[in-house]
């Protein structure tokens, strides 16, 4: 019985031994977790900072200060109302994005670091916003998120922070100023509106003038071209009509009786031609019989061969015997020249056909007293012995 009682001390002692053992190994062994820091304090002075892993502190003398999260955070900034400088209230809210970089810092140089952040943006938010109008505030946000970051985060280095972005997450203005913009906006595009309408206008009116410039530059440049076309045409048909008109003058002077009675014809039938189409004749009654006509032509013909064997003995006559031949034999008759023929716009039909009427009527008095062999003083024939056969064209 006495031997029994030393062996039971002896397994409480080492029981005892145990568990102090393994509270000794808690309290000394520390293992951290990834993405935090954790500060350690001997006797309540701050000491060194943990990393992440295993890691030894003397019981009873270390203890765990703070464990700080090193890892990017976000902080939401409570919305707050910001006057502007035009003195118009807006509803401001933001966002923050930051990481400690020194665990020490962050932990014994402030207090509470995500109020301090929070209270530092709102100040700053305000003061930004307040230097600025609310036209440049809604499209300047880029230019405030700059000025929010470089100044957040030059006042929170010292606490062991960097402060990576701000972002203003909203601007909101009364809602009598957000009508009044819809309103300024929808005239604004109204005006635009307008003024293109109006552009347009004036593009499509340019490019009609323009168009009717051409179009009368190009019908002038096509009248001018016809015009010159009209008056060479004029131009060469009366040289042709004058060719004509000289030759068969040509004819008369050579005794060419067909080219008298072609002349004759033609202009007596395009007389006819002429009076028969006029626009005001609406019934026409003339005696007109197709054999009085070719019996009147032979007739002028026949008068026209006389004329010209006459005038060529009495042109002989005169040169070989001096004035024996008389006036009408001494000087030979001398074809008029032929004259510019007018122009089918100037040509009068009952002229020309009284003209080859009184061709042949002049080709038969000068022709009647040569044939008979002198002049009667009493017939009116006699004065124009002398004078040569008119020609018209």
């Amino acid at each position: 019985m006495p031997t029994d009682f030393p062996i039971s001390l002896d397994t409480g002692a080492v029981l005892a031994l145990l568990v102090f053992a393994l509270i000794l190994v808690f309290l000394t062994v520390r293992a951290v977790p990834q993405g935090e820091e954790w500060t350690v304090e001997r006797f309540g002075r701050y000491t060194r900072t943990l990393t992440p892993g295993l890691n030894f502190v003397i019981p009873v003398m270390d203890r765990v200060g703070k464990k700080l999260n090193m890892m990017e955070t976000v902080l939401d900034i409570d919305g707050q109302e910001v006057i502007t400088r035009d003195n118009v209230q807006v509803q401001a809210d933001a966002i923050a994005f930051f990481q400690v970089i020194d665990a020490a810092a962050a932990a014994y140089e402030v207090r509470d670091l995500f109020r301090a952040l929070n209270n530092l943006a709102q100040t700053n938010i305000r003061t930004v916003i307040g230097a600025m109008d609310l036209d440049d505030v809604l499209s300047n946000r880029d230019m405030i998120n700059v000025k929010l970051l470089g100044v957040i985060d030059e006042v929170a280095t010292p606490w062991g922070v960097k402060v990576t972005r701000v972002e203003i997450k909203d601007l909101a203005p009364p809602k009598d100023i957000i009508a009044s913009m819809a309103r300024q906006m929808k005239a604004e595009r109204d005006k635009r509106a307008e003024i293109l309408t109006a552009e347009g206008r004036k593009q499509g009116a340019i490019l009609e003038a323009e168009g009717l410039r051409e179009a009368q530059i190009r019908e002038a440049e096509g009248r001018r071209e016809a015009a010159f076309l009209d008056a060479e045409a004029r131009e060469r048909s009366a040289e042709a009509e004058a060719k004509a008109t000289q030759m068969v003058s040509r004819a008369i002077a050579e005794g060419d009786i067909q080219a008298v009675n072609y002349f004759v014809a033609q202009r007596y039938t395009e007389a006819l031609q002429s009076i028969a189409s006029s626009p005001s004749s609406k019934l026409i009654m003339m005696p007109l019989e197709a054999s009085s006509l070719i019996g009147a032509i032979a007739g002028i013909a026949d008068i026209a061969r006389e004329a010209a064997k006459s005038t060529r003995g009495g042109s002989g006559g005169g040169s070989g015997g001096g004035s024996g031949g008389g006036s009408g034999g001494g000087s030979g008759p001398t074809p008029t020249p032929p004259t510019t023929p007018p122009t089918p716009a100037q040509r009068n039909p009952f002229a020309e056909a009284r003209a080859a009427a009184a061709l042949g009527s002049e080709m038969s008095a000068q022709t009647g007293p040569s044939a008979a062999g002198g002049a009667d003083p009493g017939d009116d024939g006699g004065a124009g012995a002398g004078r040569g056969p008119a020609i018209f064209s």
